[in-house]
């Protein structure tokens, strides 16, 4: 079928992933008071735009796809899909998803997620992936933009808030994106792509997992620091990191079998990002900065 075809080539786990995060951010900016109109413009553009970047990228890896035991099903590793109509695909659901971020949303949340989509096709896939062990951490700027631009879309500022969101999110994928690469080895080795633990070994990833995944847990914290979120909030965010971190560190034991345990860290770090998702969405605050501002807008000082 076509259409099913045509939405494969867009990796919907992906979108639907980064809608999540979007919402979380757009949510936590809109502190309860929520344009919905505003909302659907951004999560449909932005998804239209991560749709995009995933359809050109499956057109650059297709190489590299066809060596993978994960990928060699995609429809251009098939043939059930041809890569100009991969390309054709995917330049129309970029135009659309720009087209509607420009217009009903703000310049700064569509430099946004501009930003991410040029990281993402044009720095990462084209370039890091292939050639560098820092691919990841290149790529994790991409991971991070969706809950920033949807924060944007808000306040039509790049404030304290979304320098603390671009930082917490860029931290979970790379805890995230190591354990794929572990549980995945022997199809990234096949590929040739230098990741971390084909680079450096297994036991290198294990501790860049722990250390990244302590600065991941501070970096959460940030946000009921700065006044953003509240004890909720905090609640969640230290009892994810905190069993994260007892998971990521299991991985140490002697008996450990580093497949099972990699799959593990990467389905709660899943879990954890989504939790705080909500939670941002759900238990959200008005920064003591800020409130200070809105009332001097409003001609009284408190």
């Amino acid at each position: 079928m076509k259409f099913k075809r045509y939405l494969q080539v867009t990796k919907p786990g992906i979108i639907f992933g980064n809608l999540i995060s979007a919402a979380g951010g757009f949510l936590l900016a809109a502190q309860g008071s929520v344009d919905w109109w505003l909302l659907a413009a951004t999560v449909i553009g932005l998804s239209l735009v991560v749709a995009s970047g995933c359809a050109i990228n499956n057109c650059i890896d297709q190489d590299i796809d066809a060596k993978m035991a994960r990928t060699q099903k995609r429809v251009l590793v098939t043939g059930a899909m041809s890569t100009k109509a991969a390309l054709a695909h995917g330049a129309v659901l970029g135009l659309a998803g720009f087209a509607l971020l420009w217009f009903c949303t703000n310049p700064l949340a569509t430099g946004c997620v501009l930003f991410g989509f040029v990281i993402y096709v044009g720095v990462y896939s084209l370039y890091m992936k292939r050639n560098s062990v820092y691919g990841t951490l290149v790529g994790s700027l991409s991971g991070a933009v969706p809950p920033v631009a949807g924060y944007c879309a808000v306040t039509g500022s790049f404030d304290m808030g979304a320098a603390i969101l671009l930082l917490m999110f860029s931290l979970w994928q790379m805890p995230h994106s190591y354990a794929i690469a572990i549980f995945r080895f022997k199809d990234y080795e096949a590929a040739g792509i230098p990741v971390l633990p084909v680079v450096k070994g297994i036991s290198a990833a294990k501790q860049q997992i722990v250390l990244y995944i302590l600065a991941f847990a501070a970096a959460t914290v940030m946000l009921v620091y700065g006044g953003y979120a509240g004890y909720g909030y905090l609640a969640v965010a230290v009892a994810t990191s905190l069993w994260w971190l007892k998971m990521a560190l299991s991985g140490y034991k002697r008996e450990t079998d580093d497949r099972a345990w990699a799959r593990q860290v990467f389905f709660f770090s899943i879990i954890t990002i989504t939790s705080l998702s909500v939670m941002m969405a759900v238990d959200g605050q008005t920064p003591p900065h800020s409130r200070v501002v809105m009332t001097a807008d409003a001609g009284h000082y408190r």
